[in-house]
């Protein structure tokens, strides 16, 4: 069988189904190759499970530790580890299904088999055995196969002792002991969720900071509030290597020239992502990649032979899914010539779901400084928000970053309490090019958290009325 489409989509992740949805919506014969189930990491080992855990860990915080603050009596807490994890994976099929669902419903022609660059206008599908069971034939062809963890020669991943992302929200059993290597959004999240779950957790960090692409400050308060939870840290460290020995795996790590061993029931290497870009043809048609990464022209995010563009993580930072999302619209839409304005990627939401959460956007203080912007800085603290009183959740802070001449929003960094929901309002507001006086000037509603932004916006300009 060989079919004939304006547009294939080889990946069916937040990149390559956001594609095919919005190829149809724009009247494109549109088919989406995928080997597996469609929602790519995201929906199926990534954002959608990982929040289902998290929440879970959340609640049974909240009853064991923190209930009798709101005057509630809860007794013999204790969660069933398995069930967790079953209610992870159900929401994540769940999810999927949905998005099967937006398949059939734009009409979307789905593929499940390998996709093969045969030429710059025939994709093969082999199944699982390698045999060819079809072609498609296209006009552009959009790659969004997505990233893998990164591994390295001294913490050799066997999946079983030294562990990714996927095999960290799918054990069998609930680690004693947890090394984390890497402390991004994907350390981070795993270590709140074992350590709350009563797993000793040690993180070990290379930079000098947990979090470290966040604001120094934010950065800050998260190491304090993991240090209270009884989280180690091991920051501006390295490690030099990890061993499985005798069931057990053993980090030997190093700061300051001196050396010290680690061990730990089992380790969970999250340093970093790499992109799928083996195994399926790029060199049949010459396309360029460069560190792991397609290459692509960022306004189109046409590769260097034309037709076939490229979108998502396998392109590349910022590796998240509503980049991937972003980036994927873009492209179809430029397909189209409908001529999309460019994505600003100074103002992409960065979120991080433990406890506390962090939203931020734009600049930090430190990025601003060094590209000579001269700053009025706002900050307003949950403990003096009546709400965050009210409903317990008085950590953390809501900081704002303006240049100074014309009060323009740079940065908005929030650490706290629905921090990822938060970040929303300063995405708009620095779409739009607000400033600190029309951000203080809209009156939001009390009591709720958002006002410490309103609060923060007149902090930044000396006006703020509950601090």
């Amino acid at each position: 069988m060989s079919e004939k489409f304006d547009i294939v989509v080889l990946g069916g992740g937040p990149g390559g189904y956001v594609a095919a949805i919005r190829a149809a919506q724009l009247g494109f014969k549109t088919a989406v190759v995928d080997k597996s189930e469609l929602g790519g990491v995201c929906l199926n080992w990534g954002c959608i499970p990982t929040k289902a855990l998290l929440k879970s860990a959340e609640y049974y915080d909240l009853m064991k530790n923190r209930a009798k603050d709101f005057g509630i009596t809860v007794e013999n807490v204790s969660f069933d580890f398995k069930k967790i994890i079953k209610r992870s994976r159900d929401v994540s099929k769940r999810v999927v299904k949905g998005v099967e669902y937006l398949m059939r419903k734009n009409k979307i022609t789905r593929v499940r088999g390998f996709g093969f660059i045969e030429n710059n206008a025939t994709l093969k599908i082999l199944n699982e055995n390698g045999e060819e069971t079809e072609k498609l034939n296209f006009d552009k062809l959009i790659i969004a196969t997505g990233g893998r963890p990164k591994t390295f020669p001294n913490i050799p991943v066997d999946r079983e002792f030294i562990i990714t992302s996927k095999e960290a929200m799918s054990l069998d059993e609930r680690p004693d002991e947890l090394i984390i290597i890497g402390a991004g959004a994907i350390g981070i999240e795993f270590a709140y969720f074992y350590n709350t779950l009563g797993t000793k957790v040690t993180i070990i960090e290379m930079l000098d900071a947990l979090a470290p692409l966040e604001d120094k400050e934010v950065s800050e308060t998260l190491k304090r509030a993991f240090n209270k939870r009884g989280i180690e840290t091991h920051l501006g460290t390295r490690v030099v290597k990890a061993e499985v020995k005798n069931g057990k795996v053993e980090v030997v790590i190093e700061k300051d020239g001196k050396e010290e061993v680690l061990t730990a029931d089992k380790v969970l290497s999250a340093i970093g992502v790499t992109g799928n870009i083996e195994g399926f043809g790029l060199e049949n048609i010459g396309v360029k990649t460069e560190k792991g990464f397609i290459s692509v022209d960022k306004t189109t995010y046409e590769t260097n032979v034309k037709n076939i563009y490229a979108v998502g993580d396998v392109i590349g930072a910022p590796l998240l899914a509503h980049v991937a999302s972003a980036e994927a619209i873009h492209c179809v839409e430029t397909i189209k010539g409908l001529n999309p304005e460019p994505i600003d990627y100074d103002s992409i939401p960065g979120c991080t779901y433990a406890i506390p959460q962090i939203g931020s956007i734009g600049l930090t203080e430190e990025e601003a400084t060094k590209r000579g912007y001269k700053l009025k800085i706002g900050k307003f603290p949950y403990s003096a928000s009546g709400k965050a009183t009210a409903i317990g959740e008085r950590e953390g802070f809501v900081k704002l970053i303006f240049e100074a001449q014309y009060g323009e929003l740079l940065g908005a960094h929030i650490i706290g309490a629905e921090a990822t929901e938060l970040i929303a309002e300063l995405g708009v507001a620095k779409k739009l090019e607000t400033t600190f006086e029309y951000i203080h000037k809209t009156v939001h509603a009390h009591p709720t958290l958002s006002e410490s932004i309103m609060e923060a916006a007149g902090d930044a300009n000396g006006k703020a009325i509950h601090i």
